[in-house]
């Protein structure tokens, strides 16, 4: 079976049930697969087929599921954009390549069309998927995946699913959906609710005024799953600890794309109960492990999980290989990059640092998130959960820039706690005891809550300028 025909055969199987509803638009399995249908007939009649490029420039919608679901029908190679590109990153991905680009109003003009059933095209061969994640130019690079790589998708293919995606699935019955579907982990654990038969759950975003998203909109839309950044749950367990909401229909809350210290998971897990997920993986790779509610039960937080049963890791010098079925096939149009990340025997270069311990994965640092000072090279990673983990730190994260003295220097952006005072001699201290004298950052810069980039990520580029900012002041 190649994919999507099996999202296809699982709307069929229950063509009665709400499989998105948006807003108080409930859409059926039905009604989906015609949707899905339509503007695959009108694409096509306009020539897009298989192998033609087709840019995703749309927002979160049922409209908007069926369109990405159209692309993959056809056997198209389906870009997603994300909302928050700047000017010169959605010029650079839509201007490589692509064929068509379908925004909302171009998919509301397909859907009046003549409606028509879907009929897969798509070629296991084709690139199916091309999802960008950020470049070290500041353009983002754009990781392929083929039809057959989704077709062993860890989530995308159901046959393939452990016992434990098989739980995971089974509490996605009102999955909140939302974010962007540009983001190729958004789309994957859509593929959880979508193939156990479960409902998609759009939420209306707040207008200005109206307070956060998070964490009412659990109880509002009976939300049982959703994954988010770890921002994100950051932010719901501050408002948790301020205010009282109704969390019972939660059965499972995954945390993703960026690692979770042990200290904010057993937080987490003490407000929100045992329905905290944690999971890591790269957009070149899509998830490589999995840390569930058992494993944390048992004591297991410092961990990003174990190896889903289709990942195979080792540990190169430090750094962390792996290999997946589903893994990207190259960079779009950038050979060499490709090749500096996928060895010749098809292992991919995570450039995480880290071990293998009892089964499980440990990140211990970032090979890119290399600080060279005095000639010596000090990792970022190491620095952060040091000061993550002390009494009045909440989250910590580090950069380097140049320095006349060093080559380069250390510094260092803390949260602190609420209610709490940092000792900014006591922090570096901690850092020069556990870490060593290079490691200390020359400076500790105090923030109410750390910028985000597009990714979901702590935006380091950001933290950047705020230093260059303040020491041009």
């Amino acid at each position: 079976m190649v994919f999507p025909d099996s999202v296809l055969h699982a709307l069929a199987a229950r063509p009665e049930h709400v499989a998105v509803e948006d807003g108080g638009h409930a859409v059926t399995g039905a009604e989906l697969l015609s949707m899905i249908g339509t503007v695959a007939r009108g694409l096509r009649s306009s020539g897009i087929g298989p192998g033609s490029a087709v840019a995703m420039d749309l927002d979160v919608s049922a409209e908007s599921v069926a369109a990405y679901l159209a692309g993959y029908t056809l056997g198209c190679r389906v870009v997603g954009v994300h909302p928050g590109y700047s000017a010169p990153q959605r010029r650079h991905v839509l201007t490589r390549g692509v064929d068509t680009v379908l925004t909302g109003d171009r998919v509301a003009g397909l859907l009046r069309g003549p409606a028509a059933d879907p009929v897969v095209l798509a070629r296991p061969d084709d690139v199916a998927r091309v999802a960008y994640t950020s470049g070290s130019t500041g353009l983002p690079k754009g990781c392929m995946q083929t039809y057959k790589a989704l077709s062993a998708h860890w989530s995308w293919g159901a046959e393939t699913w452990c016992a434990d995606t098989v739980e995971l699935a089974r509490k996605t019955g009102r999955y909140l959906l939302f974010g962007t579907l540009s983001s190729a982990v958004v789309q994957d654990y859509l593929a959880l609710c979508l193939l156990s038969g479960g409902t998609a759950v759009i939420p209306r975003l707040p207008a200005p005024g109206e307070g956060p998203l998070f964490p009412g909109v659990f109880e509002r839309l009976r939300a049982t799953a959703t994954i988010m950044s770890v921002p994100r749950l950051y932010q719901m367990l501050d408002s948790l600890r301020d205010a009282r909401f109704g969390l019972s229909t939660v059965a499972a809350i995954m945390v993703a794309g960026s690692p979770l210290p042990a200290h904010r998971l057993a937080e987490a897990v003490e407000l929100l109960g045992p329905v905290v997920y944690s999971s890591y993986g790269l957009t070149e790779t899509g998830g490589l492990t999995a840390l569930t509610p058992t494993d944390i039960a048992h004591g297991v937080l410092a961990s990003v999980g174990r190896p889903l049963p289709s990942v195979d890791a080792d540990v190169r010098d430090g750094e962390i290989y792996v290999r997946t079925p589903y893994q990207m096939c190259g960079y779009f149009d950038e050979p060499e990059l490709t090749a500096e990340t996928l060895t010749p025997d098809g292992w991919v270069r995570t450039r995480d640092l880290g071990r293998l311990e009892g089964g499980y994965v440990y990140l211990t640092g970032r090979a890119r998130e290399v600080i060279i000072v005095d000639a010596l090279p000090v990792y970022a990673g190491p620095i952060e959960r040091l000061l993550a983990a002390q009494e009045d730190v909440d989250q910590a994260y580090v950069v380097g820039a140049p320095d006349d003295r060093r080559g380069e220097a250390v510094h260092a952006f803390v949260v602190p706690r609420p209610g709490r005072r940092l000792d900014h001699a006591g922090l570096r201290q901690a850092v020069r005891a556990e870490l060593g004298e290079l490691s200390v950052p020359e400076t500790v810069t105090e923030l109410s809550e750390v910028p985000v980039a597009v990714s979901g990520k702590p935006d380091k580029a950001a933290l950047l300028g705020l230093l260059r900012g303040r020491q041009t002041d």
